[in-house]
């Protein structure tokens, strides 16, 4: 009798599995599937029964560099972190036989597709553009095999080193041009504004003379100044008329 309790003991604690909360419990009786398990503890009968367990949390997948030519023909390697969950743990499964190694597969491909999609200043430009067409087509791909993508993030773009100097110099003529652009800008605006001021003094008399006036006296603080006293015509005209009235 106590033999039997014994073996009875036995084959009860070789029955039991434990699904944690973050899990989910796929069972099959004599082969087929059976129904899937919540977290605690279930019966399993040996020879009979068995039970995987799937993981449903958050995954991160460190998509290794990629190899892809961009559309205007520019080589260009990338990597990436995909974030995704099983959503239906029975398909995860049943429909695919390694998710993790699939997942992953194809979120290389898809990256090296997308890149060949879009020109280089395309992808350095917007990255979020180019994660948001991977998520998107993995997501859908992934959709039978009860996988939810979540995010997909673009880590790096590497270029090769003579396409670099490339950009870089593309980066410094476009500086440049910048430069030249904002320069002639302002000597516009300092034209016009020298055409405003003559403008202005040529319409009052006697305001060329005071500044000439203001001049001399700004020069007249160093010393070492050697003058070149130019007479307006203002002067030499007023010398003029006191001339003429007194014959």
């Amino acid at each position: 009798m106590e033999i039997y309790l014994y073996i009875l003991t036995v084959i009860l604690l070789v029955s039991v599995r434990q699904i944690e909360q973050y899990q989910r419990g796929v069972r099959f009786t004599c082969g087929r599937y059976t129904g899937t398990v919540q977290p605690g503890w279930h019966l399993v009968i040996p020879i009979f029964q068995s039970m995987k367990k799937v993981d449903i949390r958050v995954k991160a997948v460190d998509v290794p560099y990629q190899e892809a030519i961009t559309r205007d023909n520019v080589s260009a390697k990338i990597n990436a972190v995909i974030y995704y969950q099983v959503s239906d743990a029975a398909r995860a499964v049943l429909e695919v036989e390694d998710f993790r190694y699939a997942v992953s597969q194809l979120a290389q491909t898809t990256m090296r597709n997308v890149v060949g999609e879009m020109e280089l200043d395309q992808l350095l430009a917007n990255r979020e553009t180019a994660a948001g067409k991977i998520q998107t087509i993995v997501d859908q791909a992934t959709d039978p095999w009860g996988i939810k993508v979540s995010s997909v993030e673009l880590k790096d773009v590497s270029l090769p080193d003579n396409m670099q100097r490339v950009i870089a110099k593309q980066a410094e003529a476009e500086r440049e041009r910048r430069a030249v652009v904002i320069k002639s800008g302002g000597e516009v605006e300092a034209a016009e504004n020298l055409s405003t001021a003559a403008e202005m003094l040529s319409k009052q008399a006697g305001a060329l003379h005071l500044r000439t006036l203001n001049t001399l006296n700004d020069l007249s603080s160093d010393q070492s100044n050697t003058v070149i006293f130019a007479v307006p015509l203002e002067i030499l005209r007023a010398f003029e008329k006191l001339g003429g009235s007194n014959h």
